[in-house]
């Protein structure tokens, strides 16, 4: 007979953190093997403290540009997953899909993606539409919200998901000017 032992490690985890203790990027406590829990992390979204600093969201006219390389480094013009702070406090926050569009010193700038439709809402001038595409493994639509550049410490993007199309990143880089 086989037992499932998953809800006694999140129990024990929950404990862990509640008494103050450490954990990876992964949500491992410190020193314990995080063997599978960083594809477990990817495959879903995990909301939670940020892991390191963050200056704060870029304030000011973006320099946008379009530059995706095929070489595994996260560029300008790609979509990648990466933790994203929440906007009312930047201590929290979960894993996301980005679109590169700059850079401001060390950080890369970026436009949060989203699957809910925004078309009819208050705030449907905050968002543009792209479509589906790789980064969504539903292949679901997306937007991306101009109305919030981030910035992102290129060490801590998770995945590379994919490449938007020149015409779509121009389209999104239009809404952005209008917007700054």
């Amino acid at each position: 007979m086989a037992f499932d032992l998953r809800p006694l490690g999140k129990l024990l985890l929950r404990s862990f953190k509640a008494l103050g203790g450490s954990t990876t990027k992964a949500g491992m406590p410190t020193g314990a093997s995080a063997k599978g829990a960083s594809t477990a992390r990817t495959r879903r979204t995990a909301v939670g403290r940020q892991p390191g600093y963050y200056p704060g969201d870029f304030r000011g006219k973006a320099s946008v540009h379009y530059s995706p390389k095929p070489d595994g480094q996260p560029d300008p013009g790609e979509i990648v997953w990466s933790w994203v702070p929440y906007e009312e406090d930047h201590t929290q926050g979960k894993d996301r899909p980005v679109l590169l569009i700059g850079r401001d010193g060390q950080w890369l700038l970026g436009l949060m993606l989203t699957s809910k439709d925004h078309d009819n809402g208050h705030r449907a001038g905050e968002y543009v539409d792209i479509g589906a595409g790789a980064w969504d493994r539903q292949g679901r639509p997306s937007e991306i919200n101009v109305s919030r550049v981030i910035r992102l410490d290129p060490t801590a993007i998770r995945r590379e998901g994919a490449v938007l199309g020149k015409s779509q990143f121009q389209e999104v880089a239009r809404a952005l000017q209008a917007r700054q």
